[in-house]
């Protein structure tokens, strides 16, 4: 914006102003004066009249407050970053629930624990069942002759502890089953080369235990567990007109209940649809969907949380940035009654030999708002041009 444009009625933003109404009727104005003369003489007698009484011993009334004083500040230039917060929960990245057949629970893990690949997860008439990594469930009993990726995913973890003899495939060869029988060995249980659905759980990596359904010594049937990855992460639901913030790769911070706060990195956006039954708006019965992008964040540092179990937690996205702007606050700027703003400019030096004007109005370009401050750009404005504020 060319600071020479014809500015006008410039208006802080911080403050409002109006205009004065003008006098129009001049024969009225000469009736105000007159009634004004006549309204002072009276009103300087009866003072002559008080001070006489009080021996003229009288002060001054206050000079009347004029506007609030003004300061300057300089141009810096720095960087500026809009956000953006939203809260969500903290929880577990995986959650699983260990089921077991029918029986009595001889042994349970102590909450909290940490089971890995081959670790005994609980135990039901003395069996155990036994933690394996994979993403397809343990949905059949497995031995010689079988095919399949459940062939594979459990060599996989045969060969992961230890066990040789056999390829790696979707093959349950003998090499397969001499592999199992040392395992069963090793479990103290019978040597059958056969994988029974009751001896395993499918996670995708180490769990931790986080709640008991049952205590020894119960029937064990069904749900008797839960497990939880090690991994903490953040939900957040967002608006899909807030897609610009979902971004994989992108920093967020995260504050937690007890004011703590952490790092970390969208790792997944996907989207989530509810759906709610209507009550009162539209069609009775009709089911009304609500489609939202499900945000996951992941600590940069795990051992960053504290806090156990779920719980709520704020996330800040960065909407906008800008590095290396020139940044004043945005009581600067003042806005023209014909659109746009100025920043009112001091003038420090003096030119041709004259006292140049100790302010003039410079028209600027504004960029990012954020916290209080504005990014601007403009003719003869530079870091370290002093502009007007008001006083604090």
């Amino acid at each position: 914006m060319n600071a020479r444009r014809n500015i006008t009625a410039p208006v802080r933003l911080s403050h409002e102003s109006s205009d004065e109404p003008r006098t129009r009727n001049s024969r009225g104005a000469r009736r105000t004066v007159v009634s004004i003369v006549v309204v002072g003489v009276l009103v300087l007698g009866v003072g002559l009249t008080v001070a006489a009484a009080n021996g003229f011993s009288f002060s001054p009334p206050p000079p009347p407050k004029g506007p609030a004083a003004a300061s300057t500040v300089a141009v810096t230039r720095g960087d500026l970053t809009s956000t953006f917060e939203r809260s969500g929960t903290l929880g577990y990245a995986r959650q699983s629930t260990v089921r077991a057949p029918s029986g009595t629970v001889t042994w349970l893990p102590v909450v909290g624990t940490t089971v890995e690949r081959g670790g005994v997860l609980a135990r039901v008439d003395e069996g155990p069942i036994v933690l394996l990594y994979g993403e397809l469930p343990f949905y059949r009993t497995l031995q010689t002759d079988d095919t399949g990726a459940d062939v594979q995913q459990l060599e996989e973890n045969l060969a992961a502890m230890g066990y040789k003899g056999f390829d790696v495939d979707t093959k349950f060869t003998a090499g397969t089953a001499t592999a199992v029988k040392k395992w069963q060995a090793s479990l103290g249980q019978e040597k059958t080369g056969i994988v029974q659905t009751r001896l395993v759980h499918i996670a995708p990596g180490p769990m931790q235990v986080t709640a008991l359904s049952v205590g020894v010594g119960d029937p064990a049937s069904g749900a008797i567990m839960t497990v939880s990855s090690k991994t903490r992460v953040v939900t957040i639901d967002l608006d899909t007109t807030d897609s610009n913030y979902a971004i994989p790769g992108k920093a967020v911070k995260v504050t937690m209940p007890d004011n703590a706060t952490f790092d970390g990195t969208i790792t997944s956006v996907s989207t989530a649809v509810t759906t709610s039954n209507s009550q009162g708006g539209g069609v009775s019965g009709e089911d009304s969907k609500n489609t939202q992008l499900r945000v996951i964040i992941t600590p940069n540092d795990s051992s960053a949380i504290t806090l156990a179990g779920a719980s709520t937690a704020k996330a800040v996205f960065v909407s906008d940035s800008r590095t290396g702007v020139l940044i004043v606050p945005i009581t600067a700027l003042l806005a023209l009654s014909e659109g746009g703003y100025a920043v009112e400019v001091v003038s420090e030096s003096a030119e041709g030999g004259k006292s140049a004007p100790p302010s003039k109005l410079v028209g600027v370009t504004t960029g990012l708002f954020s916290k209080g401050k504005v990014e601007i750009s403009g003719d003869g404005i530079d870091e370290g041009t002093k502009v007007v504020v008001p006083a604090s």
